[in-house]
């Protein structure tokens, strides 16, 4: 797996932790990079990562808080909204995130089979039809831009995981331990390996809204 390249957020909107940093850096056999919360300059950093190792799989995570389990994201869109302002203090509305970019991509990660796969380990997961506006979907539609105009055979996608215990004590919002969301990724990250490009399990997937 160390042709797996995962990348997890800096702790961001006053927060002291990123539980999607702190369970990346335990998964094993592959390499963990940091990205910083931050529009464009993400990608940059993602870039940069690509290009340093080389990877054949990519998996950005992102924090959710208030999801209560791990959400495989299925589509990124072009489009960056930011409700609060990024760690560098940038807000955008309502732009692009590639100019005369396509409205949306798919993930190229079997999905619905990292979903199950997850599931097997124990850990609550699910598929997301969207990853929000903010710097994590202005990540995921990067990267998958990445992969349909320069990086052909790389294959990659986002993953959304919930608060950590720390950040929700005293407060009625799910969170799911660090050591949790570790298992989740890496089970993710088998599926997405032994997986052949192009194919998925037919599992019921959708959502009502």
């Amino acid at each position: 797996m160390r042709s797996v390249l995962l990348t997890g957020f800096e702790p961001f909107d006053g927060a002291t932790v990123n539980p999607s940093w702190e369970a990346v850096r335990l998964v094993p056999g592959v390499r963990a990079v940091q990205l910083p919360c931050v529009f464009g300059e993400a990608l940059e950093h993602l870039r940069e990562a690509v290009r340093e190792h080389e990877p054949s799989v990519v998996v950005c995570v992102g924090q959710a808080g208030g999801r209560h389990d791990v959400t495989v994201e299925r589509v990124a869109i072009n489009l960056d909204d930011a409700r609060i302002p990024d760690n560098a203090g940038r807000r955008p509305i309502d732009e692009p995130v590639v100019r005369d970019g396509p409205a949306a991509y798919f993930s190229t990660l079997p999905v619905k089979a990292c979903v199950a796969a997850a599931r097997s380990a124990g850990v609550p997961a699910s598929v997301s039809h969207s990853a929000g506006t903010f710097v994590c979907n202005h990540v995921f539609y990067g990267l998958m831009h990445l992969i349909a105009t320069e990086r052909p055979a790389l294959r990659g996608g986002f993953v959304h995981v919930p608060f950590a215990p720390e950040q929700v004590l005293g407060e009625a919002k799910p969170s799911m331990p660090i050591t949790m969301i570790a298992e989740a990724l890496a089970a993710i990250v088998s599926a997405a390996v032994s997986v052949a490009p192009g194919d998925d399990l037919r599992l019921v997937g959708g959502s009502l809204h």
